[in-house]
């Protein structure tokens, strides 16, 4: 026999779940066959409810207020996966600058994990960052901080989230800064090319500044990216570090709601 509340406290996991699964990078994003993620969810759904579900979450539930429920639940699963994509931003972010400022903008593909135009130089560093995400079972992060997030704010109870959105800020400035330093290095050197470029166009006003220049940008771009390989480690370790904190913060930011 079912005990009541049970089918209900039950849909209120699955609703958390499947807004982290479907919304977090690595997990439910790109071209990934649909059955993998519906069954990823059920897994995860089913495993955190024999955790830490508690049947009389939700018992008595009438249809507005366990619409409200599972709202916040929805809510809070995609909080936790903006934590991911924000770290994933800051290799967008560096990506991004450097590509434009070697003149890659024109050549850009279609991302198939976000359906828009991905720069080949923000492409590549993306997929470094997951491969070292992968290495140190960052993936696994999400996962736990979901579980750990069933104890934190236990579903079946409405109320607001204490500093959710300043630790939401925080995180987005952090990633954003921290990808403004990862691309620091190679901008530098690009910077300096374009200061030579413009030296070159006054003195020798014969050079076809525009192809001497788009040439020059690709070698020194492509070169400094070779060159300075050696900091991706470093500066991918800190961006990791970063997304651990933000996780256990968000997770405090939710614990502190629940009182």
């Amino acid at each position: 026999m079912i005990v009541p509340g049970t089918l209900e406290a039950l849909g209120l996991v699955l609703a958390r779940t499947s807004a982290m699964v479907l919304a977090a990078p690595l997990l439910g994003t790109g071209t990934t066959f649909s059955g993998f993620k519906v069954g990823l969810i059920a897994v995860l759904t089913l495993v955190t409810w024999l955790a830490t579900g508690s049947p009389t979450a939700a018992a008595g539930a009438g249809a507005l207020e366990f619409s409200l429920l599972a709202g916040r639940e929805v809510v809070i699963g995609l909080a936790l996966a903006f934590i991911l994509q924000a770290a994933l931003l800051t290799v967008r972010v560096a990506g991004h600058l450097i590509g434009h400022e070697m003149a890659f903008a024109m050549s850009q593909q279609v991302d198939p994990a976000s359906g828009v135009q991905t720069p080949t130089v923000t492409h590549l560093y993306e997929v470094v960052f997951t491969l070292a995400l992968l290495s140190v079972d960052g993936h696994l992060w999400i996962v736990r901080a979901l579980s750990e997030s069933f104890v934190r704010a236990p579903v079946g109870v409405v109320g607001g989230s204490d500093g959710a959105v300043s630790v939401a800020t925080a995180t987005f400035g952090e990633m954003f800064a921290a990808g403004l330093v990862f691309a620091a290095p190679v901008m530098v050197l690009l910077a300096t090319v374009s200061v030579v470029i413009g030296v070159l166009a006054r003195a020798v006003p014969q050079i076809n500044v525009l192809e001497f220049g788009f040439n020059l940008r690709v070698v020194a771009g492509l070169g400094g990216m070779f060159l300075f390989a050696p900091l991706l480690a470093p500066a991918i370790d800190e961006v990791l570090t970063q997304l651990l904190a933000s996780l256990n913060s968000g997770l405090d930011a939710l614990e502190v709601s629940r009182g």
